[in-house]
């Protein structure tokens, strides 16, 4: 991984839900050179649990060699508000010499973490961004801040994401909160609180994440006459582990429930209105077996921003798809793209 940069907000944030957070700071990684003419700048939105470093999660899309080289383009990627990535979130401090929020850490919406991003673009001076990318997570923040700034995009791509989070997400996300609550230790206000409800929520996420066909061609048992210790029961395990690792059950809660709040149309009369509002020229890149966000939400999107096209990847591996199928994205932005990005 490279080394993070920290941005620091030179005044207090103001939070839609009414908080304010006194202080925050903003983890970034940057690669590649900006040009003269400074209109090389790709900005990647990450998912729920990744991190800056997009070159460690997205290769095969970032990296040399790749779509995205670092040696053509200048490529940012910020950790988002309330993650636990070097961002501001339940784990840090809020001002100085104060204690962590834990599970008393605001509420913080997609809307909230655009405004922190802005101004960490706002300290790099771009004026103009090339390329705004993200999926899921991601694709919301992408598609937020291509309404609320719609000259400051030439191109935005947004993959397995929607305008408004669905009644079938938030169930989805509530369900793992459920399992993170229901660990006692969560309520223990240390950075290990309710891990094993995390590894639970983990467990329940990648049903969502993933799909039938996958688990029966990657967990499908050799031996017909097991009782117990099947492989698919092995994965689950060995994923919420992975997670819990690496993560935490507070910013894992204040996460989903940002995704929950995510509406294009809240305040603008309609969805419709918001997208439309949208002046990038714009991919929208579905996935036919996604069931978290299915391709209708897609299709939704690329109705309704003017300048959209919509293409449908065939995959097996359900939402994770926009992090597997790297060939095949790869493919649709060639096509989408149609020149080289970077103008000598």
């Amino acid at each position: 991984m490279t080394e993070s940069q920290l941005f620091n907000l030179p005044t207090p944030l103001q939070l839609e839900c009414g908080a304010t957070l006194p202080t925050v700071q903003v983890a970034y990684h940057t690669y590649g050179t900006l040009n003269a003419a400074q209109d090389n700048v790709v900005w990647v939105c990450h998912a729920l649990t990744a991190n800056a470093d997009v070159l460690t999660w997205w290769s095969g899309l970032f990296g040399p060699g790749y779509l995205f080289d670092p040696a053509d383009y200048f490529i940012i990627c910020a950790n988002v508000l309330g993650s636990c990535y070097g961002s501001t979130g339940p784990l840090t401090p809020v001002s100085e010499g104060s204690e962590p929020l834990y599970q008393a850490f605001p509420l913080v919406t997609i809307r909230d973490m655009v405004a922190a991003h802005d101004q960490l673009r706002q300290h790099l001076g771009f004026s103009k961004i090339h390329t705004l990318i993200g999926g899921s997570l991601g694709g919301q923040q992408a598609l937020e801040w291509a309404v609320q700034q719609p000259t400051l995009f030439e191109n935005l791509v947004v993959l397995a994401t929607n305008a408004q989070h669905s009644p079938w997400g938030i169930a989805f996300n509530e369900s793992q909160r459920l399992a993170i609550q229901a660990d006692q230790t969560y309520y223990s206000a240390t950075p290990e609180g309710g891990q094993h409800g995390l590894k639970a929520a983990r467990a329940m996420a990648l049903l969502s994440y993933r799909s039938y066909e996958a688990y029966g061609t990657t967990q499908a048992e050799v031996e017909g006459d097991k009782l117990d210790q099947f492989r698919a029961s092995s994965y689950q395990q060995y994923q919420g582990d992975k997670l819990v690792a690496r993560f935490n059950a507070y910013t894992y809660v204040t996460l989903s429930k940002a995704m929950d709040s995510h509406n294009v149309g809240r305040g603008r009369g309609s969805l419709a209105a918001a997208l439309k509002q949208i002046q990038a020229r714009t991919l929208v890149i579905g996935i036919t077996s996604d069931v978290l966000f299915p391709p209708a939400e897609q299709q939704l999107l690329a109705r309704h921003i003017p300048t959209a096209q919509y293409v449908e990847m065939e995959s097996h591996f359900g939402h994770d798809g926009f992090l597997i199928e790297t060939v095949q994205i790869t493919r649709f932005l060639e096509r989408f793209y149609s020149r080289r990005l970077v103008h000598s």
